[in-house]
């Protein structure tokens, strides 16, 4: 009977560690899942006597690691007392070594977090200890054999505390010692407690296991890799932010610059041996409106024309290369028209004698910004 009891040991330790080889864990060093608890209920014995009659309060204290989700052990001291005179109070104690299955997380999976009500089983052998009164003859000791299940009630956000029934039976196996070593339900009796368990803070900060995903060495040679990576595009991409900001600053402070820097009039000399009129009509940055400091180019032309009525005059308008071609096309042609209009509008020159045009970019001047105009030339 003995062997069978550990071969069934054996293989039930094994069926635990198997079922729960493949789940990763925290919360699993040698300090962590530790737990004290104190127990307290009534103990009768299994036959031949009346169960509520013969009941002796029995009270306990006990120690448990839980080692998986699924297995632990614990050390448990239980004493029981007596209802009749007797001039010693306990009648026997009982020092048992526990090992216990959580029956959900065996046949189940385990979550991560202890469930609020969970069934274990609970198996172990003890030393059983008779006290006898004095002159009647020496304290006897027995081998014990522990079996029952605890109905836990796990309580609270964080699952510190745990509220357990636990109906169990123990076995004194060799009848105080006179006795071979077997189960006899003569020698058995009752044990129905209740208890209330605290479970100490692990070291991943939570009063249980907590579930984790398993990593190979691979992975996490790879998720190394990967954030190195991720690290040195973080650094370029602050040096080409710092670099984009330091253009943008310099772009900002040539921009003031142009802003604040004075309109240039360019203005050409009458060739009257050739009979032409040129005139150029200077535009700010991005503007296409005739500023009053050039209205007197503008009126050469118009003077011209009204002198020499058979004279033509062609306005070609032009753009500093800053900004895409199209906006570029764009305004050397407004700029052009603009003028144009100021000669038909303001000094009433005939429309058919101007043609305006667009250029685009101009390239006449080594100075960008002195090729935003207008130039005016007469055809005779």
């Amino acid at each position: 009977m003995k062997k069978r009891m550990i071969i069934a040991s054996l293989l039930l330790g094994m069926a635990v560690v198997g079922a729960n080889a493949q789940t990763a864990v925290e919360g699993n060093k040698f300090l962590d899942n530790w737990s004290l608890g104190i127990n307290a209920g009534g103990t009768t014995p299994l036959t031949h006597s009346a169960f509520f009659k013969n009941m002796r309060p029995v009270v306990g204290i006990g120690l448990n690691k839980q080692l998986t989700p699924t297995f632990g052990f614990g050390l448990e001291v239980m004493g029981s007392f007596n209802t009749t005179p007797s001039a010693t109070a306990i009648d026997n104690s009982n020092v048992s070594l526990l090992g216990m299955v959580n029956l959900n997380n065996f046949f189940g999976t385990y979550t991560g977090t202890p469930r609020t009500f969970e069934v274990e089983a609970v198996f172990g052998i003890g030393w059983l200890h008779y006290y006898v009164n004095k002159g009647m003859g020496e304290d006897l000791n027995s081998m014990s054999t522990k079996l029952g299940l605890n109905f836990n009630f796990n309580l609270g956000e964080s699952k510190a505390w745990t509220l357990a029934v636990k109906p169990a039976l123990v076995y004194d196996m060799n009848a105080m010692g006179y006795d071979a070593v077997y189960f006899n339900s003569n020698r058995a009796a009752w044990e129905i407690t209740a208890g209330l368990r605290y479970h100490f803070k692990c070291s991943n900060g939570e009063h249980h296991f907590t579930k984790v995903r398993p990593y190979n060495q691979s992975e996490i040679d790879a998720l190394n890799a990967h954030v190195n990576r991720l690290r040195g595009e973080v650094d370029q991409n602050a040096a080409a932010l710092r670099s984009e900001k330091q253009r943008a600053n310099d772009l900002e402070t040539a921009l003031n610059e142009c802003r604040n820097k004075a309109p240039e009039v360019i203005t050409n000399t009458i060739d009257n041996s050739k009979k032409t009129l040129e005139s150029v009509v200077t535009f700010r940055q991005g503007r296409t409106t005739i500023d009053a400091s050039q209205l007197p180019n503008v009126e050469r032309i118009a003077t011209y024309l009204r002198s020499h009525k058979d004279a033509k005059v062609v306005i070609k308008g032009y753009a500093s290369p800053e900004g895409s071609a199209e906006v570029n096309e764009r305004i050397a042609n407004q700029r052009a028209e603009a003028v144009k209009n100021a000669l038909i509008n303001k000094y009433r020159i005939a429309a058919d004698r101007i043609t305006a045009e667009g250029q685009g970019v101009g390239n006449m001047f080594d100075e960008p910004d002195w090729n935003r105009v207008s130039i005016c030339t007469i055809n005779e």
